[in-house]
């Protein structure tokens, strides 16, 4: 079985060997022929027709690309915003908004075209850890200290030091609970606001020092920084992550041609959920997503008349193998699940 025709062939394009690694061992093991290139620039002078999107929701990072990638002048465009709302924009373009809306008439007249395969890698990239100074990490380089702001794009509403500063002590407790699967969440939430009251939280080093005197010490020495899981609930709250996965993959199936695939990597268990859940309501296994219509979930077209129905390529997620894992351990928490829509060109998979 194989998710799409043997000839198809993915292009992945990322800086990260381990992202490249990872990505190609998950999809080789599904048939696809895998391309990896280490940047846009050795992707564009490969195939020189080829025209390249740019998409960021940080203008810092889309300014640094731009200045890079001058030389390739107009065969790369770029848009800024997070990728949902970029897929909503695609999606409209492509004419398959709601039927009340205006869709303009060059939309009407000339659809933009619409992708064969839309491959989701789910999460934040690496230089939002290592470079970003923004205060994602709880362990930033030595003697370093950063902002606690978290945020993706500059124009979201709100810091983490705001959401500390401001939200009652339930609310926080509730955040941490829900996006970081903490079981210590209250107590956690409790020294938050005993700490706000004596001068606040903002920097990372100073809520990473909360958080672990929060804790009993047998947490503190465990296997992973006492931390990890309030950093990664406060991000996802500042970003949106959560609803932005569910809305994106509802856009993407309303975009993607028929016969086409839609896959998604998770690196954490609520996103799996999301994907899984997505999926099935796609497939029509759950209620919200009945045949023949896109999930109802939180996307901003829900309706979308005429779409085909899919189908679940991956009943279980593909995880890496052992070998994989040991050459790229950032790899073991990976999950690929994937899906395709019925129409021309179709091959019947057995989830």
């Amino acid at each position: 079985m194989s998710l799409i025709p043997k000839k198809g062939t993915v292009y992945v394009v990322d800086d990260d060997e381990a992202v490249r690694d990872s990505l190609q061992w998950l999809l080789e093991g599904k048939d696809y022929r895998v391309r990896c290139f280490e940047s846009a620039e050795a992707f564009l002078s490969r195939y020189p027709a080829l025209r390249y999107i740019g998409v960021d929701a940080d203008p810092g990072i889309q300014a640094k690309a731009k200045a890079r990638l001058a030389r390739f002048g107009d065969r790369i465009s770029y848009r800024l915003g997070y990728f949902d709302e970029v897929l909503l924009e695609l999606t409209l373009e492509a004419g398959l908004g709601r039927e009340s809306e205006p869709r303009g008439e060059a939309s009407a007249a000339s659809p933009a075209p619409r992708p064969d395969l839309v491959l989701f890698d789910l999460g934040v990239s690496m230089h939002h850890f290592v470079e970003a100074g923004r205060g994602f990490s709880y362990a930033p380089a030595p003697g370093a200290d950063e902002p606690l702001d978290m945020r993706l794009s500059p124009d979201a509403p709100r810091s983490a030091a705001d959401i500390l500063a401001t939200e009652r002590e339930e609310e926080i407790a509730r955040i941490i609970f829900e996006y970081g699967e903490e079981r210590l969440s209250r107590r956690i939430a409790r020294a938050i606001v005993e700490a706000r009251r004596a001068g606040g939280i903002a920097t990372s080093g100073r809520l990473a020092e909360v958080v672990r005197a929060a804790v009993p010490p047998a947490y503190r020495n465990g296997r992973i920084h006492p931390a990890t899981r309030t950093f990664q609930a406060l991000r996802i709250a500042v970003n949106d992550e959560l609803g932005r996965a569910e809305r994106g993959i509802g856009l993407a199936a309303a975009l993607l041609a028929p016969g086409g695939t839609i896959a998604a990597i998770s690196f954490h268990s609520l996103e799996d959920r999301i994907v899984k859940t997505a999926f099935r309501r796609l497939a029509g296994k759950l209620p919200g997503g009945a045949e023949g219509s896109i999930p109802a979930a939180k996307s901003p077209i829900p309706q979308m008349t005429g779409e085909a129905a899919f189908e679940l390529v991956t009943k279980k997620p593909i995880e890496p193998s052992g070998e994989e894992v040991a050459r790229n351990p950032a790899s073991r928490s990976a999950k690929l699940r994937v899906a395709r829509k019925r129409g021309p060109g179709a091959e019947k998979v057995e989830a």
